[in-house]
């Protein structure tokens, strides 16, 4: 995670997802996988939720974000972002860390999918069972 050419780079995952994201000083264009984000995210929500950690700092028009991320679905892709931006942040401007916290953003959501059991039929369901 060193910087390079200018970049501040933070990664972020959630669930199966994988975020790496780079920070540049710019005009606050935000470009994932290759994509504009209203392109990514159509639905409005998501694309704030992505850029809280910027909005939040007020240091949204600071930076370019170019971000590739794999693995997982949309939600977890919005949340490994999130958490990659905000670790970048935290890296350019360590001041910001208390701020980023405050808003629970450097925090890494734990959770994942339960492995399926052997003799169940699945992570927590039984097969049926007949008493006769």
């Amino acid at each position: 995670m060193a910087e390079q050419s200018g970049m501040i780079i933070g990664i972020g995952r959630r669930k199966t997802s994988i975020a790496i994201v780079k920070l540049k000083e710019g005009k606050g264009q935000v470009f994932i996988n290759n994509q504009e984000i209203k392109d990514y995210f159509p639905l409005s929500y998501q694309a704030e939720e992505v850029i809280k950690p910027l909005s939040v700092t007020d240091t949204a028009g600071q930076f370019d974000v170019y971000a590739k991320v794999t693995g997982g679905g949309r939600t977890g892709h919005m949340d490994a972002l999130k958490l990659g931006i905000a670790r970048a942040v935290a890296k350019y401007n360590p001041s910001l860390v208390s701020k980023l916290r405050e808003y629970g953003l450097l925090t890494r959501d734990p959770r994942m999918k339960e492995r399926k059991k052997y003799g169940q039929k699945g992570a927590r369901k039984k097969f049926q069972w007949t008493k006769r």
